[in-house]
Parts: C-alpha cells; sequence; structure tokens
C-alpha cells in the first residue's frame, strides 16, 4: 500500500494482494520508521458506514472504507473510491483509495503486484 499526500488530499494504491487482504481480513497498515518516531497509515473495513473516512491519531493516518466496498473489489472492474470529508467549516479532506496500476514508463520500482494499466498501448 502506496501513500501519497498532497494539499488537503490523501491517496492510498493498492496493490493485488492488498486488495485481496483487506477483503479478506479488514485491515492494511504501513509504517516508517524515522529513528525513535513512528510514522505509520492503515487502511481499515469499517462496517456500517457508506463513504470513506479518516483521522490522525498518535502519528498515524487511519482511513476507513466501508465493509460493502472492499467484500468484492478485487473481483470487479472498480478503480477506487473517493469523497471529500469536511475537516472544518469551509475545509475539506479529500480521500481516495485506488488499485495500483503498473507505469506505462519504465521505472526502477517492483511492479509485479500491480494491475495491468488501462491506458497501455498494447502491441499487436
Amino acid at each position: 500500500m502506496k501513500l501519497r499526500i498532497n494539499t488537503n488530499s490523501v491517496r492510498l494504491r493498492l496493490s493485488k494482494t492488498d486488495v485481496v487482504k483487506l477483503a479478506t481480513d479488514g485491515y492494511l497498515e504501513e509504517r516508517v520508521s524515522f529513528g525513535d518516531k513512528v510514522f505509520s497509515y492503515s487502511l481499515r473495513c469499517k462496517a456500517g458506514i457508506h463513504k470513506l473516512s479518516a483521522n490522525f491519531k498518535a502519528a498515524k493516518i487511519n482511513v476507513f472504507v466501508p465493509k460493502v466496498f472492499a467484500r468484492d473489489w478485487a473481483d470487479n472492474d472498480v478503480v477506487g473510491f473517493d469523497t471529500y470529508m469536511p475537516v472544518g467549516e469551509n475545509d475539506s479532506l479529500h480521500i481516495l483509495v485506488e488499485k495500483d496500476f503498473k507505469c506505462i514508463e519504465k521505472t526502477a520500482e517492483d511492479q509485479s503486484d500491480n494491475y495491468e494499466n488501462p491506458n497501455k498501448i498494447r502491441e499487436t
């Protein structure tokens, strides 16, 4: 699972294995160590909610996804889910959770567990 933060936007990109694990276990977490400090982020399935939500507690970003969204996600063509969560009177946080596609351009990053990019030009 990858995290991208930009202005008031949090984006989580999941590999094929991540999507299956979310559906079966209901929880994913990644940790980044800064010596004696740790930053982490998680994605958790939650029953009874109808849209994405998030919070930030104890140096950890927690994103909650409706359980019904994750249940069949590995087996369908839905790319992802997003919402704008109000975080103040005149502000919102954009939350996006999506499948991670292989890059079209060459990269050194291991992409073997990513989804095929739908924008890839097919060679004949």
